[in-house]
């Protein structure tokens, strides 16, 4: 007797279609599962055997064979739990083997039958409304997940007697029902950017980093407030529309990070150590999983003290920062991650910047220059904005008045995106920091004071073809903030000085 049940498995963030193909047959009794199951996968049988056990069904005392469809591609997790399970009541006549074909299954037994959560609902609940499925049968924990997906019967259940009710009829079970507003929730930003005393060059630069989406690294001495800007980047950015919320939520949910969350409504802020792995930071593993870079995805990528991460960490931001999205590659497979992120990066002036008098303001150019030789010029130069973030004074601490807030300065970032959108509607660019040489051409015309100064600047600096065009797209955007259509000198100038290191 042969039964097939579709269930699911992860490829990166992407969920494709096993199918569980369930053999009992005479003969010396024995539990076998083939495909290219992982340790976990191997183990489910004697998950699955006790759970019936408990839940009062005798275990066929017949050969078994399980043969999770294509053989060619490995599986991992615990998800085929539930459909193993509902193929073997299908032989004992305790399910109707006709509803199998209609659902997506998937779900962690416990030994007396409960469902657990697994990881990847979201993909699985993508793949479900693709293939046109009746509907998804899954954890109750993972419920709400799944159902941001629209016009797809989800089905949250918590025990695998729950199941078999619901396909056999006995007891009417109605999908889950949950308003986008229930699952996606409000957006609560627990600090504001008006926290920070002091700082209004800073505060400009993040500005113009946030409305055009571009890199920015900040050089300070300590104490002097390079993360709690950092921190503060995401309120004055744009909220998430829905589009973006899937696609980061669908990250977290493949990587098992979500938690008690339904989806992720705010823009991620993730701040790894300098101590990371290239694979902590870009992805990877026998099972690739997303890295920092693809958590960070729509949102902000902190890294403090950046010249004290590894070499191979630093240069392997190169592709990313480039193309918005990172491909790990090993021998059984391929994968590309999505990493369309804010780079945030600060260092100090200097490495013994203690041990120099005025905390780092009298950094020799031996010390600067050994401490900066750390970043290659190719990473620099993908850095957009470069900006010094002196030290508070102590009149800024105790006299000045608190500054706009992160609502205030949003509304003009927002703004600034607008005009960006309507701008770039129809290609595959959504902010200036993404456009390409031909995108310069188009739409950065530059007055004939600004082409006198950026002339002067480019001769005297010595910047790179790839400096000039991050003056452009910064100068782009800083007109875009001022509702101007060409390219001012006071936009060119400012762009400009955001060149720290090019400059000095």
């Amino acid at each position: 007797m042969l039964v097939r049940i579709p269930s699911a498995s992860l490829h990166g963030i992407e969920a494709y279609q096993v199918e569980v193909e369930v053999d009992i047959s005479p003969g010396l009794p024995a539990f076998i599962i083939v495909g290219l199951p992982d340790a976990a996968v191997r183990e489910s049988k004697e998950r699955v055997r006790a759970a019936l056990r408990n839940c009062g069904f005798d275990f066929p005392a017949k050969k078994i064979i399980i043969n999770l469809a294509p053989a060619s591609r490995k599986k991992e997790g615990s998800s085929f739990d539930l459909p193993v399970a509902l193929g073997l009541l299908a032989f004992l006549g305790v399910v109707n083997r006709d509803s199998l074909e209609r659902f997506l299954f998937v779900g962690e037994l416990t030994l007396e039958g409960s469902l657990k959560s697994v990881r990847g609902a979201l993909p699985f609940s993508l793949l479900a409304a693709e293939r046109k499925l009746s509907g998804l049968i899954l954890p109750r924990k993972n419920e709400r997940e799944a159902c941001l997906v629209r016009n797809l019967p989800v089905y949250g259940l918590e025990h695998l007697l729950e199941v078999i009710k619901l396909l056999n009829g006995s007891e009417e079970i109605k999908p889950a029902s949950y308003s986008i507003s229930d699952l996606v929730g409000e957006v609560k930003q627990e600090v504001d950017i008006s926290e920070v005393r002091g700082q209004q060059q800073a505060k400009r630069a993040l500005e113009v980093a946030a409305a055009g989406g571009h890199n920015i690294l900040l050089i300070g001495p300590p104490g002097s407030g390079k993360t709690m800007l950092a921190r503060r980047l995401p309120t004055i950015l744009p909220d998430m529309a829905f589009e973006e919320i899937i696609e980061v939520t669908q990250i977290y949910s493949s990587a098992g990070l979500l938690g008690a969350r339904a989806a992720i409504s705010q823009r991620p802020f993730r701040a790894p150590h300098h101590t990371i792995t290239n694979t902590g930071l870009v992805g990877g593993g026998n099972f690739p999983r997303p890295g920092e870079v693809s958590l960070a995805h729509r949102g902000v990528l902190f890294m403090d003290e950046f010249p004290e991460f590894g070499r191979q960490p630093l240069e392997s931001l190169r592709q990313p920062l480039e193309d918005g999205y990172v491909t790990i590659s090993r021998v059984a497979c391929s994968l590309t991650f999505p990493c369309s992120f804010m780079l945030v990066a600060a260092m100090n002036p200097c490495s013994d910047v203690f041990l120099s008098s005025g905390i780092g303001v009298n950094c020799t150019e031996l010390e600067r220059r050994k401490y900066y030789s750390r970043l290659s010029r190719p990473l620099l130069d993908r850095i957009d904005i470069q900006i010094e973030v002196p030290a508070v004074k102590y009149q800024d601490i105790v006299g000045r008045p608190p500054g706009e807030s992160s609502a205030e300065i949003r509304k003009r970032v927002s703004l600034a995106r607008n005009i960006q959108w309507q701008r770039f509607k129809g290609r595959k660019v959504f902010a200036n920091s993404h456009m390409g040489s031909k995108d310069l051409r188009q739409f950065c015309r530059v007055e004939a004071e600004g082409q006198k100064l950026l002339e002067t600047a480019m001769k005297r600096f010595q910047f790179s073809a790839r400096a000039y065009d991050r003056i452009l797209k910064v100068a782009r955007t800083i007109a875009d903030l001022s509702g101007q259509e060409e390219l001012s000198a006071p936009a060119i100038g400012e762009a400009v000085q955001y060149r720290l290191l090019d400059i000095f």
